[in-house]
């Protein structure tokens, strides 16, 4: 990568050749990055690779996500279709309530109104076939009637 200095001889010896590992960043969940300084200087740490040479830096911790919020037991479409049943069968309950009350209704509509007709009935057969006096009026006898060319006569 970059050129060798002039003074350094080439040698070739046998080495062992690490590869780093590449650390991955913690997900987290959409959580806005709040910068937040640390509340002590942290510790200056020191690696010395295999091939002797030092590393020195700052050891991050990776931040710990948040606990994640405890699932309910049952998930909540099994509660709204749940719920929906219950709410058909108020909804079948009410109107099997509904079409009994109309049956009824029309039941008793259908007695007020033969009962009204028993009763007016009943009081026009009174009033036809009382025995009573007469109440006024004209009482005409037709003992012998004749009619002739459209004209009655008496």
């Amino acid at each position: 990568m970059y050129p060798e200095h002039p003074a350094h001889g080439r040698y070739e010896t046998a080495m062992d050749v690490h590869h780093p590992t590449p650390i991955t960043p913690v997900v987290m969940a959409s959580a806005p990055l709040i910068p937040v300084q640390p509340g002590a200087v942290p510790s200056v740490a020191s690696v010395v690779l295999p091939d002797g040479r030092v590393v020195t830096g700052y050891a991050i911790n990776p931040m710990q996500p948040e606990p994640a919020v405890a699932k309910p037991a049952v998930s909540r479409a099994a509660v709204n279709v749940a719920l929906g049943g219950v709410g058909f069968l108020a909804v079948c309950g009410g109107l099997l309530l509904l079409t009994t009350f109309i049956a009824a209704l029309t039941a008793l509509i259908t007695q007020l109104i033969i009962l009204a007709a028993v009763i007016f009935g009943g009081w026009i057969a009174v009033q036809i076939f009382s025995a009573g006096g007469h109440r006024g009026g004209t009482t005409v006898n037709i003992r012998k009637a004749v009619i002739k060319r459209n004209k009655f006569y008496s």
